[in-house]
């Protein structure tokens, strides 16, 4: 369930944000850190995520509804770490991970929709998958 769970990932959009993996630079300081692959699930880059998780409190050039990509790596681990169970996005307003996709909007939200127009069994294949990581 979780392969296929990838794969819809992949296809709904979500890794164009969520990059499963990438190396780090040959050039580091610390030799131990060069050309290492991580699997963050995150671009590290600031996205519009329109009104709907906008604070309006921009920070430095960001606008307020724009966020850093959030890392989803060990994120099947949120409830396991998190006295409150599980809370995700930056406020913890969302109290699983289909309500925190459904609350992704603006540069997401043809992903967003993508999952909205899965199947039951899809939608959970994913969620499967999220909770892998």
């Amino acid at each position: 369930q979780a392969l296929q769970g990838e794969t819809l990932f992949t296809s709904a959009g979500c890794a164009k944000c969520h990059t499963p993996q990438f190396t780090t630079s040959n050039s580091h300081p610390m030799a131990e850190l060069r050309g290492q692959t991580i699997r963050p699930y995150s671009d590290l880059l600031l996205h519009d995520m329109g009104p709907g998780l906008a604070d309006n409190m921009g920070e430095g050039i960001a606008g307020g509804s724009e966020w850093r990509t959030s890392a989803l790596w060990n994120i099947g681990h949120t409830a396991d770490v998190n006295e409150a169970g599980e809370a995700y996005l930056h406020d913890g307003r969302a109290r699983t991970l289909e309500e925190a996709i459904l609350w992704h909007g603006g540069e997401a939200d043809a992903s967003k929709n993508a999952f909205c127009n899965m199947s039951a069994a899809d939608r959970a294949a994913l969620i499967a998958f999220l909770k892998s990581l």
